[in-house]
């Protein structure tokens, strides 16, 4: 276990000792073990609310996480759709997340305005998750505790926009007023050495999890993974105005192919697109089929291994590169006169 290295507004907010979190990874997969594991190596995970086949299991999760915590604070994803009833559905989840003393919140989707109130009663921050700067004040203004940038290099949903995360992750804080957290291709110490030094307050990882050993997706998926390149996804249905960062597999082929025919019914997706595809694919480790989230940090993962490791291998990196500029430093350790 790590001795806490780096101390943000983020780590005093949340608790924790690293400014290392670890996102929602869809429906259903974020379970309670792999969030216990990534919060008792020192970080912050979210478990995701959706996606469950059994109507209690939700519950359980939070059960097994509140249990193999040992009391620490643990996170929930909190997906509000934009269809109608979005928000009411998540309404509902939150006696759960009070009853098993959940400190703090990943929202994503919809605006989270209308579940604020009711979670700052509660006690639990509020960490919202947006695909681009301009939607920064929004949160604010909604009341969030914190803002989550991601930029064009994440897996799973980068918006409409596709501006990069050094550039997301550089402006957000410099308008937000509130803390920013890094997402999007982040996934080494020399990054997270990075996005403090562009003002975030820490970095939230996706793809690079999952490989990790606490995960219950299935092995041959993880190979995959490591396999990986960072080259194997593809941005799909960005004709519904609904980009996705997917594996390039026959799912994400048969929508690029409805898209190249310019067709909007949604009907036609959606054999392509259910959810259970997604959730038989982790769990069979055959990922010819479904929406996969996948994005190129994929390249830096080198092995499954368990959270902890690869908290550790990350903040390893992060002293070696605070070193490194260090080194890089002008005569006797001062600045140049141009950068101070």
């Amino acid at each position: 276990m790590r001795p806490q290295i780096f101390r943000t507004s983020i780590t005093e907010m949340l608790g924790i000792r690293h400014p290392l979190l670890c996102g929602g990874l869809g429906p259903g997969v974020s379970d309670g073990r792999y969030v216990a594991a990534a919060v008792n190596a020192g970080g912050m995970g979210f478990i995701v609310a959706t996606g469950h086949d059994d109507p209690g299991a939700f519950e359980e999760e939070l059960k097994i996480c509140r249990e193999l915590t040992g009391g620490k604070p643990f996170g929930v994803n909190l997906y509000i759709s934009r269809f109608a009833g979005g928000a009411e559905r998540v309404r509902a989840q939150l006696p759960l997340l009070d009853k098993y003393g959940v400190t703090c919140v990943e929202t994503a989707g919809a605006s989270p305005e209308p579940v604020i109130p009711a979670l700052k009663e509660m006690g639990i921050k509020i960490l919202h998750k947006v695909p681009a700067v301009r939607y920064v004040p929004t949160a604010v203004r909604a009341g969030a505790d914190a803002v989550v940038i991601v930029g064009a290099e994440c897996g799973g949903h980068p918006g409409i926009y596709q501006i990069g995360s050094i550039v997301q992750a550089t402006r957000a804080p410099e308008i937000a007023g509130i803390p920013v957290i890094a997402a999007g291709g982040f996934a080494t110490g020399r990054q997270l050495v990075a996005a403090l030094s562009m003002g975030c307050e820490a970095m939230l990882m996706g793809s690079r999890m999952m490989v990790s050993s606490d995960l219950w997706v299935h092995d041959d998926y993880k190979k995959r993974v490591v396999a990986g390149d960072g080259t194997e996804s593809k941005i799909v249905k960005q004709l519904l105005g609904d980009h996705h960062r997917v594996l390039d597999n026959d799912s994400a082929r048969a929508v690029l192919a409805l898209e190249e025919q310019k067709i909007i019914d949604f009907d036609a997706y959606r054999p392509h697109v259910n959810g259970t595809l997604t959730r038989t694919a982790y769990r069979s480790g055959d990922f010819s089929k479904g929406m996969i989230d996948y994005g190129p940090a994929v390249v830096f993962a080198d092995g499954i291994k368990s959270t902890e490791a690869i908290f550790d291998e990350i903040l390893d990196d992060a002293v070696k590169a605070l070193g490194r500029v260090n080194l890089l430093r002008a005569d006797e350790g001062a600045l140049p006169v141009a950068a101070q």
